[in-house]
C-alpha cells in the first residue's frame, strides 16, 4: 500500500475494492479526498454463485472457477480504464473460498490469470470491515454498534464503538447455502419450518446470544445486499397492495430502517404461496436476488427475534467500503472515521426538504463554491491582512460552505416568503446534522439565512458571540455562497468552465458562454432585469469585503485559446464533484442496480 497520495485532481486518489463473494462478485471504485471523504465512481456486480459448488462439494468445480475468471477479467478492464494504480486495487475473498479445500489453487489461478493479488478473509476480519463499511453510511461512531451481514455462504456479527472492535463472530448461515440445502421451502410457509430450525439450533449452539447479551448493544444495523433489498421492498410496498416506484430522488427519502413488524409481514408474504401472480411480484421486487431472498428475510428474521432486535437502521455500505476505508485511514495521516456519514446527514437533509430540481440547483451551488473558494485560496498577492485572512480558510471551512449551498434553500418546503429565515430554523431546531458541533451547526445555518437578502454587518445579533476574526471568516464566506447562488441562476453561462483569479488588476471570474445571448444574467426575459440586479449588489458587497472590485467577463465568442484553459478534465470532475456533493443519489442508485445484477 502506498504510503503518500498526491492532490486529489490525479487519478492515484482512485481506489479499487473487489469483493469475491459467494453469491456474486462485486466491484467498487471510489474518489479519495484527505479529509476522510470519499464518492463512488463505479460499481459492477456479476453473479457467479460460488455457493452452489458448496453445498454439494467443499471443492470450486472448474465450471465456476471459469465463471469467476471471467468476472474478474471484466473487473479488471474497468479497473484499467480508470488508470487505478495496482497498489490501489484490494482484492478479497468471503466465506465461499475461505471453505472451499482447493483455495490456495483457485487464489494462485486467479494471480496467475488475471494478476489479483486475493486476500481471504477470515470471519473475524470480514466482520471488521464490515463494521467499518458501516460507519461510511451512518452516524454511530460513538454508539455501540451491533452489525449485521448476511452474505451468501455466512453471516457475520460484530459488535464496535469508536472504530474499535468488541466482539465479532462468523457463522455459517448464508442465504445461498440455506437455499440450497431447504431448496423445497421457498413460497411454502410449513416448508420454511426446517430451514428455521436449522438457524435456530446454528446460532444457539454458537453461544452467540449470550455473547451479544454480554456486551449488549445501542443501535442494530443490517449492512448486507439482502437486507437492504427487504428494506427498500417494505418502503415500496411489498407487503401492501400497491407498488410506489419513486426513483432515485426518492429513494434518498428512505427512512433506511427496518422494523421486527415489517420484516415479518414481508416475510408472511413471501411464504404465503399466492401461485403465478405472487411470483411475478417478488421477482418484479427482488429481481435476481428472488432466488435467494426467502432464506434471506427467513434468516434475518430469526436474527431479529433471538437476538431481540425491534428496529434495525440499515447502511448503504458495507464490506468493500470497509476495505477502502481501512486502506485510505493507513494512507491519509489522522483519518476521519466521521466524515462520510456526516456529509450524508448534510444530504440527508437536503433531499428532506426539497425536490429533484432544487437539490440539482443546490448541488451545481456548491460546486462553484467550491471552485471560487480554492482559487481564492490561490490569491497571495493581496495585502496583508487579507491574505492572513484568507490563509485561514481551511478544508473545514469549505465544508461548511458546501453544507449550506446545499441546504440554502430548504426553507422553501414551508414557503417562498423569507425561506432563507426558514432555513436557519430548519437547520438550528432539530437533530439533523451529525458529526458537527453546535458552534459549526450555527456557522452552516447563518450561512443559509445571509446567502440572499441583507448582508450582515459585523454587529449583526446573529454573530455577537463569534470572536473578531471568525466573523470576517464567515463574511468571506457568505459573499461566497451568496455569489455562487446568483451565479447559478444564469442558464446562459457555462459554470463548469469557470476561472477565478487575482492580479494588480483586482479580482476577475472568467465564463465561458452556454448560449448566444448577449448578457451574462439572462435566463428568461422576464427575469433579466431582476438577475442583473441581484448580481450587481453581490459585486457592491464584493468590494465592501475585499476592498477590490470583482470583475465578471464572459467572452463573446469561445476562442480556441479560451478552450485550452479549460480542458475535458475538468468536465469530468465538474460532472463526478456534484455527484460527491449528493452522494446518496449515486450511491443510492448504484446499490439499487448492484441489488439487481
Amino acid at each position: 500500500m502506498a504510503t503518500n497520495i498526491p492532490s486529489p485532481q490525479t487519478p492515484q486518489t482512485l481506489f479499487a475494492s473487489i469483493d469475491m463473494g459467494t453469491n456474486s462478485f462485486k466491484l467498487l471504485i471510489i474518489r479519495a479526498y484527505p479529509n476522510g471523504k470519499f464518492f463512488t465512481v463505479d460499481r459492477l456486480k456479476e453473479s457467479v454463485v460460488l455457493g452452489r459448488d458448496l453445498s454439494s462439494s467443499s471443492l470450486i468445480s472448474v465450471q465456476s472457477q471459469s465463471r469467476s475468471f471471467e468476472s474478474l477479467r471484466a473487473f479488471k478492464d474497468v479497473i484499467q480504464s480508470h488508470n487505478i494504480k495496482k497498489d490501489h486495487t484490494l482484492a478479497v475473498a468471503t466465506a465461499a473460498v475461505r471453505r472451499a479445500e482447493n483455495k490456495k489453487e483457485f487464489i494462485e489461478g486467479v494471480k496467475e490469470k488475471i494478476g489479483f493479488d486475493v486476500d481471504v478473509l477470515s470471519g473475524e476480519e470480514e466482520a471488521r470491515f464490515v463494521y467499518l463499511g458501516v460507519l461510511q453510511f451512518l452516524p454511530v461512531y460513538d454508539k455501540l454498534v451491533l452489525c449485521v451481514d448476511i452474505g451468501g455462504g455466512s453471516t457475520e456479527f460484530v459488535i464496535g464503538k469508536k472504530g474499535k472492535i468488541v466482539f465479532c463472530d462468523s457463522l455459517n448461515l448464508g442465504h445461498v447455502s440455506l437455499s440450497e440445502k431447504f431448496a423445497t421451502c421457498s413460497g411454502s410457509k410449513d416448508g420454511s419450518l426446517g430451514m428455521r430450525e436449522c438457524i435456530r439450533l446454528v446460532i444457539r449452539e454458537s453461544g452467540l446470544i449470550e455473547r451479544v447479551k454480554e456486551f449488549g448493544f445501542e443501535v442494530a444495523v443490517g449492512c448486507s445486499g439482502t437486507i437492504r433489498a427487504i428494506e427498500k421492498a417494505v418502503f415500496n410496498g411489498y407487503y401492501q397492495d400497491f407498488v410506489d416506484n419513486v426513483g432515485v430522488f426518492g429513494d434518498c427519502k428512505r427512512d433506511w430502517r427496518l422494523s421486527r413488524g415489517e420484516l415479518r409481514s414481508v416475510v408472511e408474504r413471501l411464504c404465503s404461496g399466492g401461485g403465478e401472480g405472487e411470483k411475478v411480484r417478488k421477482e418484479m421486487f427482488f429481481k435476481r436476488r428472488s432466488e435467494f431472498i426467502v432464506a434471506g428475510a427467513v434468516l434475518l428474521e430469526e436474527i431479529f427475534e433471538l437476538l431481540g432486535i425491534e428496529e434495525m437502521d440499515i447502511s448503504g455500505y458495507g464490506l468493500g467500503e470497509g476495505v477502502i476505508a481501512d486502506s485510505l485511514a493507513k494512507v491519509f495521516g489522522g483519518y476521519d472515521w466521521n466524515a462520510n456519514a456526516r456529509w450524508r446527514s448534510v444530504v440527508r437533509l437536503a433531499t428532506r426538504f426539497n425536490n429533484k430540481k432544487r437539490i440539482k440547483a443546490a448541488a451545481e451551488c456548491a460546486s462553484i463554491a467550491k471552485d471560487i473558494f480554492e482559487d481564492l485560496r490561490k490569491c497571495d498577492d493581496l495585502d496583508n491582512n487579507q491574505v492572513t485572512l484568507i490563509a485561514s480558510l481551511d478544508d473545514k471551512d469549505l465544508e461548511y460552505l458546501e453544507a449550506a449551498c446545499l441546504l440554502h434553500d430548504i426553507g422553501l418546503f414551508t414557503s417562498k416568503k423569507g425561506y432563507h429565515k426558514q432555513s436557519y430554523h430548519i437547520i438550528t431546531n432539530g437533530d439533523h446534522l451529525y458529526g458537527y458541533s453546535t458552534e459549526e451547526i450555527k456557522l452552516i445555518a447563518l450561512l443559509t439565512r445571509f446567502h440572499r437578502k441583507k448582508f450582515p454587518k459585523f454587529n449583526h445579533a446573529l454573530l455577537e458571540e463569534f470572536p473578531e476574526q471568525a466573523k470576517q471568516k464567515f463574511r468571506l464566506l457568505c459573499i461566497i455562497i451568496r455569489l455562487s447562488v446568483t451565479l447559478q441562476q444564469n442558464e446562459s453561462v457555462n459554470l463548469q468552465e469557470m476561472k477565478f483569479s487575482h492580479s494588480h488588476e483586482g479580482f476577475k471570474l472568467v465564463i465561458n458562454k452556454a448560449t448566444d445571448q448577449t448578457y451574462l444574467p439572462v435566463r428568461a426575459q422576464s427575469k433579466k432585469e431582476e438577475i442583473e440586479t441581484e448580481l450587481g449588489k453581490e459585486l457592491e458587497y464584493f468590494k465592501m469585503v475585499f476592498k477590490q472590485e470583482l470583475l465578471i467577463v464572459v467572452p463573446s465568442s469561445s476562442s480556441n485559446d479560451m478552450k485550452e484553459q479549460f480542458t475535458c478534465e475538468k468536465d469530468v470532475d465538474h460532472v463526478l464533484y456534484i455527484s460527491f456533493l449528493c452522494g446518496s443519489w449515486e450511491d443510492g442508485n448504484a446499490i439499487s442496480e448492484a441489488e439487481e445484477g
